[in-house]
């Protein structure tokens, strides 16, 4: 009858009532055992407690009804530019970092006030600080001094580390060694411990942070030891802590250096280098495995006409950079690491760069000074030299003073300047002395003693000496069997590693070895040349005209080229360029072969009635001689490698352009400076150090041209260097402003350019003939562009960036990157391995990019790459960016506040280290003994 009425399932619906039921009472049952319990210790506890006092419970009641009023003045710097993204700045961080963790213990507002009042208080007194002090010393001098001053101890670790060849304990001793030497160099402070010890450095922050607060803090705040223990751990830990861990992380600074270099076109050229220099097969891998990655995606698409030819350029290129990623893994890998200057020194034929040349090349020179010194001719070098600077000053004076009523006087201090030089070289006395014939001597005595002299006085002897050079065997064609002119084509970057050739990776695709299908020659293609020395070629612009094309107005040249072949046969055809034609062709050779932009000048780019006829005609005959350089016997033969280049340019086809829009214009807007930089450079290249001087002083510095030619010449043998140690100091033991001479006028740019050119590209290790030049050319650079204007605007820019607008713009980017859209940042994801590694390439690549070609002219390309490079291995070591950080904050502090004793202090903080006692014992016995 159940089961009729409530159907089969009824069974299953008692079971669950009854359960349901059961619940229900469970739960009534501990509810109201809970109540009771609650109740019951409630009476216990007032049982065994003394009866609360009837004054603490009316003060609490009072406490909870006052409502406390804290006014906090929201003026912070006197700038409204300033103040409010700083008002922000401080919401945000007292939102994100301060009230989610204190509304979980206390609702009562006031403790969160107090503590805003009492950081804008800190900014107040940090904004009246630094209104009070003159930045521009610590901008111009002391920040590059310090940088200067990190770098030269970088480099000795560097030196000392170069028998160091075990890698996995190569880290440890550079490190050990940075250290050691920065001991030597500050002699008591080390800061090695704080560097390398997590728990040394928050020590030092912590110490760091009470000091602050102690001048940055009301007393009242300071002395509240709850109060200042909280912002001391809040600064220390969650302030300076994480920031100098991300400034000192080589991947943020590898990152920060292509953001701040991303205007700059993509230098192929560097790439390329960069790849062929690296030590790391981590970076190849990484690269390669791009690659790949890109070669899988082009091969992917499906594209027809003319896209295809660009894909397959695209997959040459990509297939290039792959075969050198996987040929430069294998050398490392295998040890067998190609040296370029003792491939070059077996290669049996060099580019050979004539006598006249090298002595008007400034690096060239350099070279060819040191290997007179080893052959014992730098006297009859150092004669041919002092003779141009006195010829060009001669002259420089004579047409100064045509004229005047001094010419007398003029002629009777050349006569002493020409006599000076003839006692220093030429006399009896000389030592050593030039070897001329007697013959030749006599009548330069006599025409010395009996005649006014003139600037052509020694051209006989000069002229003999330059034969004796370019001929004697001991000289000049020793020089060019000698390591030391090998090292001079490097310099110039006249060598490169052999060309890759061939593919491997079978998948049907092939290439030439040229990333881009243009001509890339090597040392293997110096020796595989097929030209043919019999071939001659001629060609002139036979005709201009101007064409319109698509509503574009341009000028065509039509170049009528004749070329002889071997068997006499002659043949003959027109081609037609532009202008744009030209400028490309001379931006590509001067790349491959940098000796040549002192020698071809393209005329410039005009911007308006550039298709005026007399213009159009001015251009052809400019053109027109360009051609005939190009083309002329003595070119060819000095620079062989150059012909396929010039074919390439005058073969009847279109020309295809290796240069984009953006690089010529950029090119063509920088090319007036160039100009300018190069005569200033050649100016000074042809002259002695105090004649180049001289030239500029004219007449007023006239009675004392025959005392500084004497310097000149006792500083060109004996090398005396421009920048004189003080007699106490050891060099390579003070840091690099100590080393400035106290003669050097205070022009802030020149003596920032010698600190950091000494230190980046170690000049000190050159020859002196070419830090003295390179010191005149930046003075009379600086002199030509800026005049006497250039340290006030040093002094107008670093007030630029300082103003209430710069620095209000400064505070918003931090608001900005911090708190985007007004909410705390994400953590950014964390990088592998592979993009760290593509990451040190590309910043690499761009700073070897940005290199400007002057700089290669004057101090050598292979000395820039070396300085470039130095400076990027420097940033890759966190423990040495930590050092390079506090030495930056301990600088700015000081000049923060100049009143107090922070050098002692950091004295004191950095006592900790046991570089530090080691050393001082070390002076202490020496004294004794």
């Amino acid at each position: 009858l159940f089961l009729i009425t409530f159907g089969p399932f009824a069974i299953f619906y008692l079971a669950f009532y009854i359960i349901c039921f059961l619940g229900g009472g469970f739960a009534v049952t501990l509810l109201f055992g809970k109540t009771n319990s609650e109740k019951h210790l409630e009476k216990c506890e007032h049982s065994y407690l003394p009866p609360t006092p009837t004054g603490i419970v009316k003060t609490l009641d009072e406490l909870k009804q006052e409502t406390r009023v804290i006014k906090i003045d929201r003026r912070l710097t006197g700038s409204s530019f300033i103040d409010e993204p700083l008002q922000q700045v401080i919401q945000f961080a007292m939102r994100d970092y301060i009230q989610y963790w204190y509304y979980t213990l206390s609702e009562d507002e006031s403790f969160l006030l107090e503590i805003r009042r009492t950081l804008q208080n800190a900014l107040v007194q940090f904004s009246t600080r630094s209104k009070e002090v003159d930045w521009q010393p610590y901008f111009t001098t002391r920040l590059v001094d310090d940088f200067a001053t990190h770098l030269r101890v970088f480099r000795k670790a560097q030196v000392r580390m170069s028998d160091k060849d075990d890698p996995k304990q190569r880290e440890f001793l550079l490190l050990d060694a940075f250290f050691e030497a920065e001991v030597e160099m500050e002699r008591k402070i080390c800061r090695d411990m704080v560097c390398t010890s997590h728990k040394d450095e928050e020590g030092f922050l912590r110490d760091l942070c009470e000091v602050l607060l102690y001048l940055l803090l009301p007393p009242g705040d300071f002395h509240n030891k709850n109060m200042r223990y909280f912002l001391r751990e809040i600064l220390a830990r969650g302030v300076l802590l994480p920031l100098i861990n991300q400034l000192s992380d080589p991947d943020y600074i590898n990152q920060f250096v292509i953001w701040m270099i991303r205007d700059s076109s993509c230098n192929y050229e560097a790439f390329m280098t960069i790849l062929k220099l690296t030590d790391k097969p981590a970076e190849l891998e990484a690269v390669k495995d791009k690659v790949l990655e890109e070669l899988q995606y082009l091969r992917s698409l499906d594209t027809v006409g003319d896209d295809i030819n660009v894909i397959k350029n695209q997959i040459n290129s990509l297939l290039f950079v792959k075969k050198v990623c996987e040929t430069r893994i294998q050398r490392l890998q295998s040890g067998k690491e190609v040296d370029a200057l003792k491939l070059a020194a077996n290669f049996g034929k060099l580019c050979i760069i004539p006598l006249d040349q090298i002595l008007v090349h400034n690096i060239a020179l350099q070279f060819f000074m040191d290997f007179m010194q080893q052959a014992g001719g730098q006297a009859d070098l150092f004669f041919w030299l002092t003779v141009e600077g006195y010829r060009v000053t001669a002259q420089q004076q004579l047409e100064v003073l045509h004229g005047r009523q001094r010419s007398g006087q003029t002629k009777g201090l050349l006569k002493t300047a020409a006599l000076g030089v003839y006692e220093q070289y030429l006399s009896e006395k000389a030592s050593p002395r030039v070897q001329v014939d007697e013959a030749s001597l006599a009548r330069l005595a006599d025409k010395l003693h009996k005649e006014d002299p003139t600037p052509e006085i020694f051209d006989d002897i000069q002229r003999k000496v330059y034969d004796m050079m370019l001929r004697d065997e001991r000289f000049y064609p020793a020089f060019k069997q000698h390591p030391l002119y090998v090292r001079m084509l490097a310099e110039l970057d006249m060598l490169k590693e052999p060309s890759y050739r061939g593919s491997d990776d079978g998948d049907g695709e092939s290439f030439n070895g040229s990333p881009t299908g243009s001509i890339s020659l090597s040392l293997d293609d110096l020796t595989n040349a097929t030209m043919d020395e019999s071939v001659q070629l001629h060609a002139f612009i036979s005709d201009t005209g101007v064409c319109n094309d698509h509503g574009k107005t341009y000028a065509l040249y039509a170049i009528t080229v004749f070329r002889k072949n071997p068997d006499g046969s002659e043949d003959t055809w027109k081609t037609y360029r532009r202008y744009s034609d030209f400028h490309d062709f001379h931006m590509r050779i001067t790349e491959q072969f940098e000796n040549l932009s002192s020698i071809l000048k393209l005329p410039g780019k005009k911007t308006f009635n550039n298709m005026d006829r007399d213009f159009l005609e001015r251009r052809k005959k400019d053109l027109n001689a360009y051609l005939q350089l190009l083309l002329n016997p003595e070119m060819v033969k000095a620079c062989p490698t150059l012909i396929p280049y010039v074919h390439d340019f005058l073969e009847n086809k279109a020309y295809s352009k290796g240069k984009g829009d953006f690089a010529r214009k950029m090119d063509t807007f920088v090319n007036p400076l160039r100009s300018s930089m190069r005569n200033v450079s050649n100016a000074v290249k042809s002259l002695p150090d105090s004649l180049a001087e001289g030239m500029t002083k004219v007449s007023d510095n006239m009675g004392r041209m025959s005392e500084r030619l004497g310097q000149d010449i006792r500083q060109s043998i004996f090398k005396v260097p421009p920048l004189i140690p003080k007699p106490d100091i050891d060099p390579e033991h003070c840091r690099v402003s100590a080393q400035l001479d106290d003669n050097v006028d205070d022009n802030i740019p020149l003596r920032v350019m010698l600190l950091l050119m000494d230190e980046v590209f170690d000049l000190k290790e050159r020859n002196q003939w070419l830090r003295r030049n390179i010191k005149n050319l930046l003075q009379q650079l600086i002199s030509a562009t800026y005049g006497d204007t250039i340290n006030r605007k040093i002094v107008d820019h670093v007030d630029f960036l300082t103003s209430p607008e710069q620095v209000a713009d400064y505070v918003r980017r931090f608001r900005d990157s911090y708190w985007p859209n007004g909410i705390l940042a994400e953590t950014p994801p964390r990088r592998d391995k592979g993009i760290h590694m593509r990451t040190r390439v590309a910043a690499k690549t761009s700073l070897l990019g940005i290199m400007p070609d002057e700089l290669k002219h004057i101090i050598g390309a292979e000395t820039t790459r070396k300085g470039i490079l130095r400076i990027f291995h420097m940033f890759q070591h966190q423990q040495l960016n930590r050092r390079l950080a506090y030495v930056f904050l301990e600088g700015f502090l000081e000049t923060l506040f100049p009143l107090y004793k922070f050098p002692e202090l950091f004295v004191k903080l950095h006592s900790r280290s046991p570089r530090t006692r080691a050393y001082s014992q070390k002076g202490r016995s020496l004294q004794k003994r």
